[in-house]
């Protein structure tokens, strides 16, 4: 695939999603979106899901709920989503397969890494906390909560940029989803796009359409670092 670089400029900055990206939890949260959805009256397949709701806030989620059921079944939706995730990711959370290698790799190379999600900061203390992978990034953690809008749109990372000190030319944002990848090509930062999760189909197949040509599609997490070296000169 190559590196992705603009006039020749390092990547100074990783800026990592959370869900999907540095914890495997997109699955548990597909197949409990199905779940609920079923319990409601909203019959919702997996590819579904994923093109509704992944990588967006659950506000932003809640709403479309309650678009189509109304606020009280959006309400009851949320408080069985939100009981039945926090199960799931008790029980079964891993982190993303090879996503520790990656950043050990990182870390050897002294480049920096942070998380912007769609995820609250509860979440993401429980999610990576459960992983092991919280105080890599103590610190260093971003919420969509901070900002006005959500992913699609690039506030959460153009945050994080801010507070890190970074500017977006040469950040590299690291995403499971559609719209997370348009908010980081808004941001006019380079993108990644992992698809060796339940997300992938939507990065490679026809539903993610408006992806730009230098947006770098990987399917193995181990791939990330050498991925963001700098281009040979010669």
């Amino acid at each position: 695939m190559g590196s992705v670089h603009r006039a020749g400029k390092p990547v100074e900055l990783v800026v990592f999603d959370c869900d999907g990206v540095l914890v495997d939890s997109e699955r548990i949260a597909v197949r409990v979106q199905v779940e609920v959805g079923a319990q409601l009256g909203w019959a919702l397949g997996a590819g579904e899901v994923v093109e509704r709701f992944i990588g967006r806030s659950h506000a932003a989620i809640w709403a479309q709920v309650g678009e189509r059921l109304g606020p009280v079944a959006a309400a009851e939706w949320e408080r069985r989503f939100e009981r039945r995730h926090r199960e799931l990711v008790d029980a079964e959370l891993e982190p993303v397969d090879g996503v520790v290698a990656a950043l050990d790799a990182l870390d050897a190379r002294g480049l920096p890494y942070c998380v912007a999600s769609s995820g609250s900061h509860g979440k993401m203390r429980h999610t990576l906390g459960r992983t092991g992978l919280y105080e890599r990034f103590a610190g260093r953690i971003f919420s969509a909560t901070e900002v006005a809008r959500g992913k699609p749109f690039p506030d959460v990372f153009q945050h994080a940029a801010a507070r890190t000190g970074y500017a977006p030319e040469v950040c590299a944002v690291v995403e499971d989803s559609p719209a997370g990848l348009r908010a980081a090509r808004a941001a006019g930062m380079r993108r990644f796009g992992y698809t060796g999760g339940p997300t992938g189909d939507a990065l490679t197949g026809g539903e993610f359409r408006d992806r730009a040509d230098d947006t770098v599609l990987f399917a193995d997490m181990r791939q990330l670092p050498a991925l963001l070296d700098p281009p040979a000169t010669g």
